[in-house]
């Protein structure tokens, strides 16, 4: 009993991690599939924070970049060198090799934002298994579950979740964490990772109209459960329709996510935690309020011993954007959960 008084006593507060570098990576041409991609969804979250007085509440933890060697824990070589070389291309060759992928667009400066969300997500990892703070909240741009190991994909350049996990393996002796992927695309970037890792379950639910929403894969589907040692921690929950509310979502952990998550008893939780999953957004064209994220973050509090890192990921609603991120934050301060309808 002493040992955990003492332990809790130690880890406390929460870490909230922003740079505004992150906001430079911008489109800098017409492209209507990317151009929700904005640097005013990094922007408007910390405002929004700030205006809520939440921004003082939390341990401060600067971003740093992420090392090489990390980004090459999930990445290939050659996907880390085409990403260096985009650094001193004109306009014209950034388009040409953002032609290349799949949803994504290339900056001068997005390699840079890219290693800094690595890094940021890093920091988030380290405050909280070091005990300096008990959870934590990273904002960071370019987003990153969709990202392969060999290619950029859906605005992500590097997978932020997937190397804090690996890293959290490597540096802390982990052998168990649970990624909830919330955000209404699925990561299938973060699957691919862990598909054969029985050390990572990783949930996402994502909006896919029987495989007719992007990225339209069969392996989003519900049968997609993982492979050989990996088989049954891979758990997709695809939506069919639009319009989800609180009481799909909060079905959904209860029925689906929590049971599993408790049994799996994880060392650590991490959150892809895209908010394109809430009202109001055009991606995901689903009804659940920004109060639902505060009761979702509360659940996942209780795992882990509340070992809990939150990185953004989507989310293209300004307004619905910046409340989420509010009531998940308040709900990592210890702030009592809002009612919801």
């Amino acid at each position: 009993i002493f040992c955990f008084v003492l332990s809790v006593a130690m880890a406390s507060g929460t870490a909230l991690i922003y740079d505004e570098e992150m906001t430079t990576h911008k489109l800098l041409w017409s492209d209507p599939v990317c151009d929700i991609e904005v640097p005013e969804r990094l922007s408007s979250s910390y405002e929004q924070l700030k205006c809520y007085h939440l921004v003082e509440r939390c341990v401060l933890v600067p971003a740093r970049e992420g090392s090489e060697e990390e980004i090459l824990l999930v990445h290939s070589p050659e996907h880390l060198e085409v990403a260096k070389s985009t650094q001193t291309m004109n306009e014209e060759e950034l388009k040409r090799v953002s032609g290349n992928y799949d949803a994504f667009f290339f900056h001068p400066n997005t390699y840079r934002c890219a290693r800094l969300a690595v890094g940021a997500t890093l920091q988030l990892v380290d405050a909280v298994m070091s005990g300096k703070v008990c959870n934590g909240m990273a904002l960071v741009r370019p987003p990153g579950h969709h990202s392969q190991r060999n290619a950029a994909n859906g605005f992500c350049l590097f997978n932020n979740v997937a190397i804090a996990a690996e890293y959290a393996k490597l540096k802390y002796g982990l052998q168990r964490i649970l990624i909830v992927d919330w955000d209404v695309h699925h990561g299938q970037g973060t699957q691919y990772v862990f598909e054969e890792d029985p050390s990572v379950l990783y949930f996402s639910w994502h909006r896919y109209e029987h495989q007719e929403f992007w990225p339209s894969l069969k392996e989003s589907d519900y049968d997609a459960v993982g492979l050989g040692k990996g088989r049954g921690f891979n758990i997709n929950l695809p939506w069919n329709k639009i319009g989800m509310g609180n009481s799909d979502y909060l079905a959904a952990f209860f029925h689906v996510l929590l049971p599993m998550a408790f049994e799996f008893d994880p060392e650590l939780v991490l959150v892809s935690s895209g908010y394109d999953s809430g009202i109001g957004d055009p991606e995901g064209q689903m009804d659940a309020t920004p109060e639902v994220f505060a009761h979702l973050t509360h659940f996942l509090m209780q795992l882990a011993n509340g070992k809990l890192c939150v990185i953004l990921e989507g989310g293209y609603h300004l307004k619905s954007l910046s409340e989420s991120v509010c009531m998940t934050v308040k709900t990592l301060l210890g702030d009592p959960v809002p009612q919801i309808t």
